[in-house]
């Protein structure tokens, strides 16, 4: 198995409905990516200095499935509000 972590770094003055927005995004890729095995994402509740603004934590079963995620058009689309919103992105993949 195959954990996928990204970390997000909002723009200063993204609006609260562009975090919705991307949130109900991402809810929908689930259905519609059959590689993804678990699909988990929230907005830090800590805020703290070193927080960024938002994770999202997913499951492959391979790295193969995982990269067939990466380039699936629904993905590409919810990345491009991605990068979009955000002034830095962090990402790390792991097998467990």
């Amino acid at each position: 198995m195959l954990k996928h972590v990204v970390f997000m770094k909002f723009k200063g003055g993204t609006k609260d409905s562009d975090i919705a927005d991307l949130e109900k995004s991402l809810g929908a890729l689930p259905a519609v990516i059959r590689e993804i095995r678990g699909y988990e994402f929230g907005r830090d509740i800590v805020r703290s200095e070193r927080s960024y603004d938002f994770a999202l934590v997913s499951t492959f079963e391979n790295l193969d499935a995982m990269k067939a995620y990466q380039v699936h058009p629904d993905h590409l689309a919810v990345l491009a509000k991605v990068k979009d919103l955000c002034d830095g992105i962090l990402a790390v993949d792991f097998e467990w």
